[in-house]
C-alpha cells in the first residue's frame, strides 16, 4: 500500500512540501454523470429548462471549480491552471448527462483534484439547474480517468 503523504509521523494532517519536485507538464482527466428521467433530459436537449442553458452554465461552473480547488480541498496546493476543458454530453442510454473534465498545468504537483472538482461541480450545477423538474437525480460515476506527468508517471483507469 502506498504511503499516505498528507500525514506526518505523528498522524497529523499537513500540506506536502513539493518544493523539491521538478516542474513538469501535468494533465488529469476525470468524469462524472448525472442520471435523470428521460423527460428531465429532454429539458436539456430541447433547451427548455426554466433556468436556461444547463450545459453552458455547468461548463462554466466546472471551469470555476477547477480554479478554486485549493479553496475547497484543505490540503491542495494552489496551482497555476493553464487549461480546463469540460465536455457535457446528453446520453439517452443513461439517461442523463455525461461529464468529462480535463485540466492542465506545468508545476510541481498534479491536477487530479482539479479535474475531479471540475467534473463534480459541473454535475452539481446540472442538478441545481434541473432540480425543480426532478429532485431524485443521481450524481454517479465520479472518478479519475487519466493523469500524466510527475514522478509517478501516467495512470489510466481500467
Amino acid at each position: 500500500m502506498a504511503e499516505l503523504t498528507h500525514f506526518d509521523e505523528g498522524g497529523n494532517a499537513h500540506m506536502v512540501d513539493v518544493s523539491g519536485k521538478a516542474v513538469t507538464d501535468r494533465l488529469a482527466i476525470a468524469e462524472s454523470a448525472v442520471r435523470m428521467r428521460p423527460e428531465t433530459l429532454a429539458l436539456v436537449t430541447e433547451g427548455t429548462a426554466k433556468k436556461g442553458d444547463v450545459l453552458g452554465v455547468a461548463r462554466l461552473a466546472g471551469i470555476m471549480g477547477a480554479k478554486k480547488t485549493a479553496d475547497l480541498i484543505p490540503l491542495c496546493h494552489p496551482l497555476p491552471v493553464t487549461k480546463v476543458t469540460l465536455d457535457l454530453t446528453p446520453d439517452e442510454s443513461l439517461p442523463g448527462v455525461r461529464i468529462r473534465a480535463s485540466v492542465k498545468t506545468s508545476g510541481q504537483t498534479g491536477v487530479e483534484m482539479e479535474a475531479l472538482t471540475a467534473a463534480t461541480v459541473a454535475a452539481l450545477t446540472v442538478y441545481d439547474m434541473l432540480k425543480a423538474a426532478e429532485k431524485g437525480m443521481e450524481i454517479v460515476s465520479t472518478r479519475l480517468l487519466r493523469k500524466e506527468g510527475g514522478k509517478s508517471g501516467t495512470y489510466e483507469a481500467d
